[in-house]
């Protein structure tokens, strides 16, 4: 029965611990994009499930491609909120030139947008070399120190973040985050955030 209830103890505080442990590292990272200097790469919202791109070599023809859904925008103004209440600073903030990412951008309301080609979505309607020429670009961006005291938002597509960055992204949902810190003219990554993350972080954050 002693040693039952050794185990138990035993158990009980090492749950502890490691809850601990992970509390630190989740505010650690959290105190570090309040600092600046890191580069938050999203994947567009929530998109309805039914639409395709149908023309997807005219991003401006934004009738005929998959957008946001209700959740989605509303995913993406609850995630600029608490940019906000967790007081995380952006700078640049640069999209895909596809609607669902630009609206993704501006409904997350944390910065002036700017959209690029370099992040769009390719697929098989581009050569395999231009597909790798926009990972390289996101490579690149992800290598690139924000400007001090500020940290950079990109919002694109997920083969776009699979070519950059490869399979250990392979199940990247919509409206996840991945954090990138620039680093010795490449990058690391600091941690995935779901995006029903984000609120759960400004809930607990100290008002």
């Amino acid at each position: 029965m002693a040693v039952f209830l050794l185990a138990v103890f035993a158990a009980a505080f090492s749950l502890l611990a490691l809850t601990e442990r992970g509390a630190y590292a989740e505010t650690e990272w959290v105190n570090a994009l309040r600092q600046g200097g890191y580069v938050i790469v999203f994947r567009h919202g929530a998109t309805h499930q039914d639409q395709a791109d149908t023309d997807p070599l005219n991003p401006q023809n934004v009738a005929q491609q998959r957008q946001l859904n209700d959740a989605g925008r509303a995913k993406a103004k609850e995630i600029g909120d608490a940019f906000r209440k967790l007081r995380i600073p952006v700078g640049l903030v640069q999209t895909s030139a596809f609607n669902r990412a630009i609206e993704s951008g501006k409904l997350m309301n944390v910065g002036e947008v700017a959209s690029t080609t370099d992040l769009s979505e390719g697929g098989l309607v581009v050569t395999p070399i231009e597909n790798n020429r926009r990972a390289q670009a996101l490579r690149k961006l992800a290598a690139t120190a924000p400007a001090a005291g500020t940290n950079t938002v990109v919002v694109t597509h997920k083969p776009n973040i699979l070519d950059a960055f490869g399979k250990d992204l392979f199940d990247v949902g919509e409206g996840e985050a991945t954090v990138f810190q620039p680093a010795g003219g490449g990058y690391k990554v600091i941690v995935r955030v779901k995006p029903d993350e984000w609120s759960k972080l400004a809930q607990a954050a100290p008002n």
